[in-house]
C-alpha cells in the first residue's frame, strides 16, 4: 500500500506562541481514497489542512508529496503541485459575479487586456452542469449561503488538482445539494483525485469516506478504515472521554401555558397563514428544506425583514413590534445561522460582543461603556455557559467554532430574553461542544425561556427538540412529536404537502 500514497506527514509540529497547535503530527493520503479527519473544534485539523496548502509553514517535520519532499511556501505554489482547498469559511468576492469568482486565479495570470464576459459565463454553465443550475451572471452578493458554498466548491473543481481538501463543505448545503456532492467526490476519487474531507457529522463520514482520521489537541489519535470502527468510536476518541447521551433528557411540556402564540402570520412573497404555538417547558424545532421558509418565519416574528401581518402574543401579551429593537426591547431575540456574518464581531474583544445587544446594561448615567460591567456580565455568562477562553479581551475570531456560538448565545441570554429563536445553532460545531449547547438549551427551556430550533440537521431536531413542526413553501405542512418524530416522517411533511397551516 505504500505505493498507493500520494501525501506523507511525518512529525509535523506547529505552534502560535505558547499554544502548540500540531504535536509530532503523522499522516498519509492514499490516491484515489476519500479519508475522512475528525475532531472537535481546536484539534488541529485546519491547521494541518493550512500547512499542507501553503497558508501556514510547520516548525518542524517533513511533506512528502508523491514520494519526493516538498515545501509548499504559499497557497499558489499548493495550487501549482495539484493541491485545491475548499474552505469552510466562504471567501468570494461579493461584488462581482459567480463566473468572475470562479475563474478568478485563472483570469488573474491570463495576458489579456480585455475580459471576455461571455466565454466566462459560457465556461461556468459547464461547471455547474454537474452541481446546480446557477445563474453564472448573479453576483455572488446576491446568492444564498449554501449557493455561495457550492461556488467555493466549483471554484475547486476548476483546478487541475490531485488532492482536494473540502472543509466542511455541507454545512451550508441541502440534503439533495449535499447527496449531489457525495456523487461528484466519488467520481472524482474513481478518477485518481485524493480528497481529504473534514466534518463533524458522522453519517457523511461513515456513507462517503474509506477512511478516518481522528486528531485531538493537536496529536493524531488513530486512523482507521471507516468498515473497520464504529461511530461512538470515533466520538469517543474526538473527545478523550466516553459521550453517552448527545442529547439531555427531554421534559413533559406545561399544557397550561404558552409561551408564544402565532396567528396568520403572512408576507407577501415568502409565507404565509402561519399559526402555532409555543409551551412552557418545551423545545420546539422548525424543520424544512432550505428555501421552504424557516428562518424567513422567524426573522418576520422578530421584524428584523419583510412587510409581515398577522398576529404575536408573548405570554399573553399581543405584540406591536415596529422593529427588531422593539422585539429586543420585549425579550425575544433571534440567534443567527450566520455565526461568522451576523452573530459575532469577530475582530471585537469577547466581552465587548456579549454586551453589544443592549448596551444600556453596561454604561454609566451619561451613556458610556463600563469596562468592569462589561467584564463582570461576560464572565458571567460565560461561566454559565461553560466557554473557554484566555482571557475576556481577546477578539472571538481567537475562539474554536463551538467557544465561538458560545459568545452569540451570551449576547442572547445578556438580556435576561423570553424567548430565543436559534438558526442552525451548532452548525460547523464539534461533537464536545454540540452536546453542551443542546444541555444549555434544555437549561434554558426548564427556566422558563422559550425556545425554538432552526436545524437542516434532522438527528438534531429529532434528539433536542419536544416537537417539530415543518416548513413546506412558506406554509406549516404538518408537525411531529414523539414516536413520530423520525427523518421519514419530516421529510415527507417537507416534500409533500399534507398539510394544515395551523398547528397547536
Amino acid at each position: 500500500m505504500q505505493d498507493d500514497v500520494i501525501l506523507r506527514i511525518s512529525n509535523l509540529s506547529k505552534s502560535f506562541g505558547p499554544v502548540k497547535a500540531l504535536r509530532g503530527i503523522d499522516f498519509e493520503l492514499r490516491k484515489g481514497e476519500i479519508h475522512a479527519i475528525a475532531g472537535e473544534n481546536g484539534a488541529g485539523k485546519s491547521t494541518l489542512m493550512n500547512v499542507i496548502d501553503g497558508i501556514l509553514q510547520p516548525e518542524s517535520g517533513q511533506i512528502v508529496l508523491d514520494g519526493k519532499p516538498v515545501k509548499i511556501s504559499s497557497p499558489t505554489m499548493a495550487q501549482q503541485l495539484g493541491i485545491g482547498f475548499v474552505h469552510q469559511e466562504i471567501a468570494l468576492c461579493p461584488d462581482v459575479s459567480v463566473a468572475e469568482n470562479i475563474f478568478m486565479a485563472k483570469t488573474n495570470t491570463s495576458r489579456s487586456w480585455l475580459m471576455d464576459y461571455n466565454k466566462l459565463e459560457r465556461d461556468a454553465v459547464d461547471v455547474f452542469r454537474q452541481l446546480s443550475d446557477i445563474d453564472p451572471s448573479i453576483l455572488v452578493k446576491n446568492l444564498s449561503i449554501s449557493n455561495q458554498q457550492l461556488v467555493e466548491i466549483a471554484k475547486a473543481l476548476t483546478l487541475d488538482c490531485r488532492i482536494l481538501i473540502l472543509d466542511e463543505p455541507t454545512a451550508a448545503l441541502t440534503e439533495t445539494e449535499a447527496q449531489t456532492l457525495f456523487g461528484i467526490m466519488r467520481k472524482l476519487a474513481d478518477q485518481g483525485i485524493s480528497i481529504i474531507y473534514i466534518s463533524h457529522r458522522m453519517v457523511e463520514i461513515f456513507d462517503n469516506c474509506d477512511r478516518v482520521s481522528v486528531f485531538r489537541d493537536g496529536q493524531h489519535i488513530v486512523t482507521q478504515n471507516v468498515a473497520e470502527i464504529q461511530p461512538s468510536d470515533v466520538v469517543n476518541a474526538m473527545v478523550g472521554r466516553v459521550i453517552d447521551n448527545l442529547y439531555p433528557e427531554k421534559q413533559v411540556a406545561s399544557s397550561d401555558g404558552v409561551i408564544l402564540k402565532v396567528s396568520n402570520l403572512t408576507e407577501a412573497t415568502r409565507f404565509r397563514d402561519v399559526s402555532f404555538n409555543l409551551k412552557k417547558g418545551e423545545i420546539l424545532g422548525i424543520a424544512g428544506l432550505i428555501g421552504a421558509g424557516r428562518s424567513e418565519i422567524v426573522k418576520g416574528i422578530c421584524q428584523l425583514e419583510g412587510d409581515v401581518t398577522g398576529d404575536v402574543w408573548l405570554n399573553g401579551e399581543k405584540l406591536n413590534l415596529r422593529n427588531y429593537r422593539d422585539s429586543i426591547a420585549k425579550g425575544m431575540v433571534y440567534l443567527s445561522e450566520d455565526r461568522k456574518g451576523d452573530g459575532v464581531f469577530l475582530d471585537l474583544p469577547i466581552a465587548a460582543n456579549v454586551s453589544a445587544l443592549k448596551l444600556e446594561q453596561v454604561a454609566n448615567g451619561v451613556g458610556l461603556i463600563q469596562s468592569a460591567m462589561e467584564d463582570t456580565q461576560a464572565a458571567t455568562l460565560g461561566r454559565k455557559l461553560n466557554l473557554k477562553c484566555g482571557s475576556l479581551s481577546d477578539p472571538v475570531s481567537s475562539l474554536s467554532g463551538g467557544n465561538q456560538q458560545k459568545v452569540a448565545l451570551a449576547k442572547m441570554l445578556s438580556v435576561n430574553p423570553r424567548l430565543i429563536f436559534l438558526d442552525e445553532p451548532t452548525r460547523g460545531v464539534d461533537v464536545g461542544a454540540k452536546s453542551e449547547i443542546h444541555r444549555i438549551l434544555r437549561d434554558q427551556a426548564n427556566e422558563g425561556v422559550g425556545i425554538v430550533v432552526i436545524s437542516s440537521e434532522l438527528p438534531e431536531l429529532i434528539g433536542v427538540c419536544d416537537r417539530v413542526l415543518v416548513v413546506r413553501e412558506g406554509r406549516i405542512s404538518g408537525q411531529v412529536t414523539g414516536d413520530e418524530m423520525t427523518e421519514e416522517n419530516i421529510m415527507h411533511l417537507a416534500s409533500v404537502m399534507d398539510a394544515q397551516a395551523s398547528v397547536a
